[in-house]
C-alpha cells in the first residue's frame, strides 16, 4: 500500500460526527482553518511515524492544503518544524493542493511548490479535471502525482467521452512521470478499466471507506500477517496492480 489520507471529522459531543463539508467552510470564513489545517498535519505526521516505529509501513501521507494554508507566509518553515518535531521522513509527507488554487499567481505558486519540494516532500494535484485544467503547469510545476477526480471515475463503465477523458489523463501523466491515483473507485468494473489502462493506485471504498487510525493500524498488522504466512505458501508468481490508498478520519 503506498499511502493513506489524512480526513478530518468533528466529533460533536451533541450532534455526533460532523462531517467536514459543514464546518470546513465556516473554518475557512473564519480564519480557523488554519489552526485546524496545521493539527492535522502535525496529528498526520505524528500518527505516521508511530507506525514505522511500531512496523507498519514505511509509506506516505496525504493531507489537504486550503487556500488559505497554501498563502500562509510561513508554511514552508511550518512544513519543517512540524517534520522536525514529529520526527517523520519528510519522504512519507504529500502535500495535496486542488488545481484551482495553481492557477492563481503561476509565480508564487511556482516559487512555493518548489520550497516545499526542497524539504523532499511529494506534492500532488488533488481533483484534478473539476477545475481550469492545464497541461501548461504539469510541465511547469514541480508535482508527483495527479488525483483524478471521482466525478470522472464514477461514470467511466458506462459514459465514452468520460472513460476518454480518464484515459487520455492516465496516458499524458505516465509520459511525464507523474504518478496518477483514481479516486472513488466503488465497482469492480471501474478497478478493471483503470488497470487497463495502467492506472495501479486507487482510492475508494471499493477497498475501504474511510477508518480511525486504530482501525487502519489493525488492518494492515492483520495484512502484514498475511503476507508472512503467503511467504512461506508455495506459489505462481503473480502480478497485482489493486493498491488502495485509504483514508483515516478523526485526526
Amino acid at each position: 500500500m503506498p499511502g493513506v489520507e489524512a480526513l478530518v471529522r468533528w466529533q460533536h459531543p451533541e450532534r455526533g460526527l460532523i462531517p467536514p463539508a459543514d464546518f470546513i467552510p465556516v473554518a475557512e470564513e473564519t480564519g480557523l482553518i488554519m489552526q485546524i489545517g496545521e493539527h492535522v498535519m502535525r496529528t498526520a505526521c505524528a500518527q505516521n511515524k508511530r507506525w514505522q516505529d511500531a512496523g507498519i509501513g514505511p509509506f506516505r501521507v496525504a493531507v489537504n492544503l486550503s487556500m488559505l494554508q497554501f498563502h500562509q507566509h510561513n508554511l514552508v518553515e511550518s512544513v519543517r518544524q512540524i517534520l522536525a518535531d514529529t520526527g517523520l521522513d519528510p519522504k512519507y509527507l504529500e502535500l495535496e493542493i486542488t488545481e484551482s488554487m495553481a492557477m492563481h499567481n503561476e509565480d508564487y505558486i511556482m516559487e512555493k511548490l518548489h520550497a516545499l519540494k526542497r524539504l523532499g516532500i511529494h506534492i500532488s494535484i488533488d481533483d484534478f479535471g473539476t477545475g481550469y485544467s492545464s497541461l501548461g503547469y504539469l510541465k511547469k510545476f514541480p508535482v508527483d502525482t495527479l488525483k483524478i477526480d471521482r466525478s470522472f471515475v464514477q461514470d467511466i463503465t458506462f459514459d465514452l467521452d468520460g472513460a476518454a477523458i480518464v484515459s487520455a489523463v492516465i496516458a499524458i501523466a505516465r509520459s511525464l512521470s507523474i504518478d496518477v491515483i483514481a479516486e472513488g473507485v466503488e465497482l469492480l468494473e471501474q478497478l478493471e478499466f483503470l488497470q487497463r489502462n495502467q492506472c495501479v493506485r486507487i482510492q475508494g471504498y471499493l477497498f475501504s471507506p474511510p477508518v480511525p487510525a486504530e482501525l487502519l493500524a489493525e488492518r494492515l498488522a492483520g495484512l502484514r500477517q498475511a503476507a508472512a504466512s503467503a511467504s512461506s505458501v508455495p506459489a505462481e508468481p503473480f502480478s497485482d496492480q489493486r493498491v488502495a490508498d485509504l483514508d483515516f478520519g478523526n485526526v
